[in-house]
């Protein structure tokens, strides 16, 4: 699989894989999964070529980071790139109390309490550190400082304030020492990101769902910062929660709830050109972000090894220049948006 180098600071830099592995789904997201077949997909992500994998304590309410442990201490640690995030500690609690019922499955009865500040931002390093059984973790994203958490531009507002004031200090830290190859956050919107990235010396983001064949509004102003200050981007959620790899059949999903009628109509006149050039929907969403020049990886995740399989043969599909041309002149991508 092809890799790209990231080295924004001269430490060394990270080779990321095109193809990423996200672990939520390993997490029981929305369904519970065996821990047998959660290595199963594991060892099927390594063995078509995935040597980037990003985890996070929310996951399954730290079951993601465990399910990890055993499957990272088969490998070399210097054949692979592991990321996870801060910003929220697990504390046990009564089952009925635990964060994630009826989105999380099976997982320890924990409640995740916020936590942005800098003794936070060491404690939730620390305890990744030993659910995942490593002395070392790449990178750490600050997680979900958006509007979408935390339910209002107020409350978002004040966690990036106290964020900045406290916690970005200790990554900061972490970074400059060596302890962490690189920094930045993993959020939802675009917009919280570039206020980040105007605030502080990010190297990353993994942005989740906002720059896909579906939306590119992070070209207005956020992506053209990125590549004037060298900062990469990590590609979550490029099939918008699922509507770009199932098409739109009633039912389907985007950002995490039923399709409304608008993007159902637009994906499928998306859909209508690709078919016209021989091109599966699928296809044309994962491959499309790896065209900027800002982004070094995309990960779709997957539950099986079968979705894990059919994300790595989608990489190797031949798109012809003409689709993202004809979807340009149709007014369903936006004309700035790079295809080459």
């Amino acid at each position: 699989m092809k890799t790209r180098h990231f080295d924004r600071i001269g430490n060394g830099g990270i080779a990321f894989t095109e193809l990423g592995f996200g672990t939520a789904p390993l997490g029981n997201l929305y369904r519970a999964v065996s821990d047998e077949d959660a290595n199963a997909t594991l060892e099927t992500a390594w063995r078509v070529g995935c040597r980037y994998y990003d985890t996070a304590p929310l996951y399954g309410l730290g079951l993601s980071e465990t399910r990890l442990n055993p499957f990272l201490r088969s490998k070399k640690r210097d054949d692979l790139v592991l990321s996870s995030k801060v910003g929220r500690i697990m504390r046990a609690c009564p089952p009925d109390q635990r964060t994630g019922i009826g989105k999380f499955f099976d997982t320890p009865s924990r409640r995740e309490v916020y936590d942005y500040s800098y003794d936070g931002v060491m404690r939730s390093f620390e305890a990744s550190l030993e659910r995942l059984g490593v002395d070392r973790i790449d990178i750490l994203f600050v997680h979900d400082l958006d509007i979408f958490t935390h339910g209002s531009k107020e409350a978002s507002d004040q966690c990036i304030e106290e964020f900045m004031r406290s916690g970005y200090y200790g990554l900061l830290a972490l970074r400059d020492q060596g302890v962490i190859k690189a920094f930045g956050g993993g959020i939802n919107e675009w917009q919280v990101a570039q206020t980040l990235a105007e605030r502080g010396d990010f190297d990353l983001f993994l942005l989740a769902g906002r720059y896909t064949l579906l939306e590119q509004e992070a070209l207005q102003s956020f992506l053209p910062l990125c590549q004037k200050r060298g900062i990469g981007i990590v590609l979550g959620g490029p099939y918008n929660s699922g509507i770009l790899a199932t098409g739109p059949k009633p039912g389907a999903y985007y950002n995490y709830s039923e399709a409304p009628q608008d993007i159902l109509d637009r994906v499928a006149r998306i859909e209508a050109i690709c078919k016209r050039h021989g091109v599966h929907l699928i296809e044309a969403a994962l491959q499309f972000p790896l065209l900027h020049p800002s982004v070094v990886s995309v990960i779709p995740g997957g539950q099986w090894p079968s979705e894990v399989e059919c994300n790595r043969s989608l990489l190797d599909a031949k798109l012809p220049s003409a689709l993202w041309a004809d979807l340009k002149k149709e007014g369903l991508m936006r004309a700035d948006a790079p295809t080459a």
